[in-house]
């Protein structure tokens, strides 16, 4: 078990964190906790929303708010993977002698702000896969080794889909949480205009660094997990497999296939991230809970006839979670 102090720095730092954003982003909790908790789980973000709700402001306050480089990436149809990747050139100083040498693109940094990834052909999409899984990038036959951590926040329009790309199954299934953001509310909408059209304007300071994240990464791979927390888990992401024999009659006929167990990996990474954050050293079913709905709705598809009814995959999972609780025999721990 990690030590209570350690716990406590963990706690106060992420505190810090949030207050730093809350002082240029007006609301989106949930939005703001489930990247904060991505970022100490070592995953990445996907955020989807209609234009102008301050995706990319919430991830540029996040890097502002933490000592990691930060390159952004506007994805593009003309977008090419050496723009992403780098290349290798020729160089050479004056009369010396030329030779190759690679220059880093902007995937070389801590936070890499992936915008409006789908407007990018699956070719240059496709040179994230890399360094989203293995932390690493190969030009030619050498294998360049990415900084650490290293956390990539893409944004994606679910509305204008003329001229995109949708990201394939795999690329999908390698961000650990996708987040919806949402409209504000009037009250919200307030304080943003106030602060957006008046003369001042919230300062960040910088108040968590790497070694502070990977440190707080560390605490939270010790913390244990129940196996009746870790078999709720898995019963979970089984209950969205059609070809299971547990799935309900209704995932049998609307889902096209369920969630990998990468999908098992971020809930319980994500679920000792909240039972930390919330002072208990043991994972409880309802931080899985709170966790799942991010964690499985971009890892579940449906099938045509689910797609023809309108089935919708956020009030499907909701109906999965509640079944699985209502299961249990096992009361969670208090």
């Amino acid at each position: 078990m990690p030590l209570e102090s350690d716990i406590e720095q963990m706690r106060a730092g992420v505190a810090r964190l949030k207050a730093e954003i809350a002082r240029v982003v007006v609301g989106q909790d949930e939005i703001v906790d489930g990247v904060i908790t991505a970022l100490i789980a070592g995953g990445h973000v996907l955020l989807e929303g209609v234009p102008g709700l301050g995706k990319t402001l919430m991830v540029r306050t996040l890097a502002s708010a933490v000592d990691l480089a930060f390159s952004r990436i506007q994805f593009t149809p003309d977008l090419m993977p050496a723009d992403i990747t780098g290349t290798t050139i020729l160089s050479g100083e004056g009369g010396g002698a030329r030779r190759f040498q690679f220059e880093p693109g902007p995937v070389f940094a801590g936070i890499v702000l992936a915008d409006e990834i789908n407007r990018a052909t699956p070719k240059t999409q496709s040179a994230l896969l890399e360094a989203m899984q293995e932390q690493t990038v190969t030009v030619g036959n050498t294998r360049h080794a990415l900084p650490s951590p290293f956390c990539v926040l893409a944004t994606q329009n679910p509305l204008e889909m003329e001229g995109t790309y949708p990201l394939p199954e795999a690329q999908l299934d390698r961000f650990l949480f996708k987040l919806i953001v949402r409209y504000p509310s009037a009250a919200e909408m307030a304080i943003i205009l106030d602060r957006t059209t008046g003369a001042s304007s919230g300062v960040v300071s910088q108040v968590l660094d790497g070694p502070a994240i990977l440190a707080m990464r560390a605490i939270v791979r010790e913390v244990p997990l129940a196996s009746h927390v870790r078999d709720f888990v898995i019963r979970l992401v089984e209950s969205t497999h059609p070809d299971s024999g547990s799935s309900s009659a209704d995932v049998k006929r609307y889902f096209r296939f369920g969630a990998s167990p990468r999908a098992a990996q971020a809930l319980v990474m994500a679920a000792k991230i909240g039972a930390l954050l919330d002072r208990r050293y043991n994972v409880s079913y309802e931080d899985v809970r709170r966790y799942a709905p991010a964690a499985l709705r971009h890892r579940v598809a449906l099938n045509f006839e689910g797609e023809a009814e309108g089935i919708s995959i956020d009030a499907s999972i909701a109906g999965l979670i509640d079944d699985a609780m209502a299961k249990n025999t096992v009361k969670a721990p208090v």
